[in-house]
């Protein structure tokens, strides 16, 4: 077994999710994992994104090597509280749409989906991400209008300038909707969760 491997399954990490994270192709991880040597931008991509020194990838396999690896990666798990494994795509996708109930009312925008998150027991990655793009659309929403009224270009500028920042945040809420259907992931995501 590839060093990769043992070191991604030790992270409870899945081919495509180690893809996601570092940026490298799942098919670059299967050749990787069965028994080409990475090198370049992808060793060093993959050691930082596994927070392992870029000689662990490369050197051939001792046992004691991956042993301690093994321990010290279990002694950081046991420290990190695991999420639920099973994730229920349809409550997802009904906390990503109770935004649109409220979409001209910004701070309900954010309330809805974080009461539906903690009343469907739904806490993970995508529902942190779901509350995380509307609190950033609700922050720059009000200076994007301010921006506009200092341009003093009129009252129907106003208007459109209104329609257009509401109808900004319905597109992101319906195309992450699509997204959760389609690939189980959100479309519109940051890469940093504010909650």
């Amino acid at each position: 077994m590839s060093k990769l491997k043992i070191i991604r399954e030790q992270q409870n990490l899945t081919q495509e999710e180690l893809s996601e994270k570092s940026g490298i192709s799942v098919r670059t991880i299967q050749r990787i994992e069965a028994g080409t040597k990475p090198k370049g931008h992808t060793l060093k991509t993959l050691s930082k994104t596994l927070e392992i020194n870029d000689s662990d990838l490369l050197t051939e396999n001792n046992s004691i090597e991956i042993d301690e690896k093994i321990d010290e990666i279990n002694l950081i798990n046991d420290e990190i509280p695991q999420e639920n494994e099973t994730i229920n795509f349809s409550k997802i996708k009904l906390i990503n749409l109770s935004s649109i109930l409220f979409i001209i009312f910004p701070p309900l925008n954010i309330l809805a989906p974080l009461l539906l998150s903690y009343l469907y027991k739904e806490k993970n990655n995508i529902t942190k991400q779901i509350i995380s793009v509307q609190i950033i659309w609700t922050i720059s929403a009000p200076i994007i209008f301010m921006l506009g009224i200092f341009l003093k270009l009129g009252r129907q500028f106003t208007l459109v300038l209104i329609i257009a920042i509401v109808l900004s945040n319905l597109y992101i809420i319906l195309r992450n909707a699509l997204e959760i259907d389609r690939n189980k992931k959100l479309y519109y995501r940051l890469n940093f969760s504010i909650i």
